[in-house]
């Protein structure tokens, strides 16, 4: 029913989206994950576990001309994602571990993913089933790193976006071949660890490894109020669609 979905602005209102009013809404980790990828016109794009569609259609806004494919496994939120994206986003219904023959076939330039982020064996299950599903790992995050370096062509770039105590699993994950790996820590605020990161890395890339000084999200040392405290830098990221170069 249309009163159980919200249409949100994105990007300064550059995007609209279609989401569930309850269940799990694209926030602002989606939007970081695009920002970071440097894709170009003309180059193909698979989002794994593309809910709505928040992270391919923002690449999109930035970056016109992408060939977009999302994978996503919950019927309802894949539906959500075709009337997102309409022509500008290909949308397959399918486990991210038994991906169709269709898709196996295929390699793209550009990966990106966003895997659930909390292991429930220390966390507690979300009652809503969406936001269960996207939120609460069930396939093993492994999965997700070797399902996406398979899907690139070599020299392609997948992008990662995770909690930072999950770092060594996925660096542990990425299968031979996987080079030029670049992890960017985000932190919420100066003086507090990094709680995100976006781990780069490239197929059959020779470059060094390489960890970034971490990127600050907010202004000021500690939450005071609940205005809009995004540093200039990451603002123009959520409300422009500028790059998060790195």
């Amino acid at each position: 029913m249309t009163s159980d979905l919200t249409r949100d602005a994105f990007l300064g209102g550059r995007l609209h989206l279609h989401q569930p009013r309850s269940g799990y809404r694209a926030g602002v980790d989606p939007v970081l994950l695009a920002a970071s990828v440097p894709a170009q016109s003309g180059q193909t794009v698979l989002d794994l576990g593309c809910g709505v569609g928040a992270a391919a259609l923002c690449l999109a806004a930035r970056v016109p001309g992408l060939k977009l494919t999302g994978v996503e496994m919950q019927p309802e939120y894949a539906a959500l994602a075709r009337r997102n994206g309409g022509d500008a986003l290909e949308v397959i219904v399918a486990d991210i571990t038994a991906l169709p023959l269709e898709l196996r076939q295929r390699q793209f330039d550009h990966v990106i993913t966003n895997p659930p982020y909390f292991n429930r064996r220390a966390s507690r299950s979300a009652h809503d089933a969406g936001r269960e599903t996207a939120l609460g790992e069930t396939t093993h995050l492994t999965d997700w790193v070797r399902a996406a370096a398979k899907r690139l062509k070599p020299k392609g770039y997948v992008h990662i976006i995770h909690r930072a105590e999950r770092l060594p699993d996925i660096l542990q994950a990425l299968p031979n071949g996987m080079g030029s790996i670049e992890v960017l820590p985000l932190s919420p605020r100066v003086g507090r660890l990094a709680e995100l990161v976006i781990v780069r890395a490239r197929k059959n890339g020779r470059g060094a490894f390489k960890l970034h000084p971490s990127v600050i999200l907010h202004e000021g040392t500690q939450h005071e109020s609940d205005a809009d405290s995004y540093v200039p830098a990451i603002k123009s990221v959520l409300r422009d669609g500028a790059a998060l170069e790195f």
